[in-house]
């Protein structure tokens, strides 16, 4: 079976330009999201320049079945990840209680999607000497009232992938986190954020991708893009929780960040 990168929600922002990066350096694709004509446009584009033609595969991976369904399709191809992307998600502002329950628990059923794609390849992922690289957050060090569940979910992701990197690692398999900051993306407009909050710390999306793959085949375990957005990330540990929770309460538009 032919070896992909897997790379979710690579129809916009930093999965769009995980998908450029990878693909520039050799790495076959497997593109998924929910918007099937955006990634053709990526498709097309990786092409284009001379790269293998990218997987499109549209799941949208809220379903329950979505990650059996993304095996099923690779399987047809004779395709298998070699390495595996989680990049998919949205936020929501405002507060927990007020805010669409619904649309909420979707943001959890991306962190299901997230766990299920990070251990569903592994035995794959260890004959090709890859790894899982997950895309959480600054928003992981730290609770964010205003956008409670989105920054509990990105918590999540960072202690599960830190675990998986130490759990993986006598396989031969990488597990690298991604924290990015405020990144100017399509996420800001579908959280409701503000895009002038905390510009200073911003980047743009492509230098985060670029960081990111640096690191993720470094093997590293986390990776703060940005190193603003690092000495952010170390001050969080030595201030009062209660500090950080008045800090944070803005409306969850302290750091923002494209999923």
């Amino acid at each position: 079976m032919r070896p992909v990168t897997l790379i979710t929600g690579a129809s916009a922002g930093i999965g769009a330009e995980l998908a450029r990066v990878f693909a520039a350096h050799g790495h076959e694709l497997a593109l998924v999201a929910r918007r099937e004509h955006r990634l053709l446009e990526r498709a097309e584009e990786i092409a284009a320049a001379g790269r293998p033609r990218p997987t499109v595969l549209s799941v949208d991976l809220e379903r329950a079945d979505a990650v059996s369904l993304l095996a099923a399709e690779l399987n047809a191809r004779d395709l298998e990840p070699a390495n595996v992307v989680n990049n998919a998600g949205f936020g929501l502002v405002g507060q927990a209680a007020r805010l669409d329950r619904n649309e909420q628990l979707g943001m959890i059923d991306n962190v299901r999607a997230l766990t299920e794609l990070s251990l569903a390849f592994v035995d794959s992922l260890a004959r090709h000497r890859g790894g899982i690289l997950n895309v959480a957050s600054l928003a992981a060090f730290l609770p964010g009232p205003g956008m409670a569940v989105y920054y509990a979910s990105k918590a999540y992701v960072l202690s599960f992938s830190e675990a998986l990197h130490h759990e993986l690692a006598p396989l031969g398999v990488r597990v690298t986190a991604l924290c990015p900051g405020p990144v100017a993306t399509e996420f800001q407009a579908r959280a409701g954020l503000q895009r002038d909050n905390m510009r200073i710390l911003a980047l743009p999306a492509d230098r985060v991708a670029r960081i990111a793959y640096r690191a993720f085949m470094r093997g590293d375990r986390v990776v703060v893009a940005g190193i603003g957005n690092r000495i952010v990330a170390f001050l969080l540990r030595l201030m009062p929780h209660t500090l950080v929770l008045s800090l944070a309460d803005q409306g969850g538009r302290s750091v923002p960040r494209k999923s």
